[in-house]
């Protein structure tokens, strides 16, 4: 029997949010475009939150020149 603590089990996809930019997805995970077409991605991708990306679904950076702003947070679990 190990005396080592267990770490948490780390989730295979992570989606955060950026302050005041995109959502990060890292790990495995698809994007997939309603008639169900795969778009290329790697291991990290930025999705769009302000609407305004030339690139959608994906972030280009319009965000910063328009000014959008989100710094929501969740709410700690007890």
């Amino acid at each position: 029997m190990s005396n080592t603590p267990q770490q948490p089990e780390q989730p295979a996809t992570t989606i955060k949010t950026v302050d005041n930019g995109p959502l990060q997805i890292k790990g495995q995970f698809q994007v997939v475009d309603h008639d169900g077409t795969v778009y290329e991605t790697r291991r990290t991708a930025f999705l769009c939150r302000c609407g305004h990306s030339a690139t959608k679904p994906f972030c280009d950076g319009t965000h910063n020149k328009i000014g959008f702003e989100a710094t929501g947070r969740a709410e700690e679990q007890e």
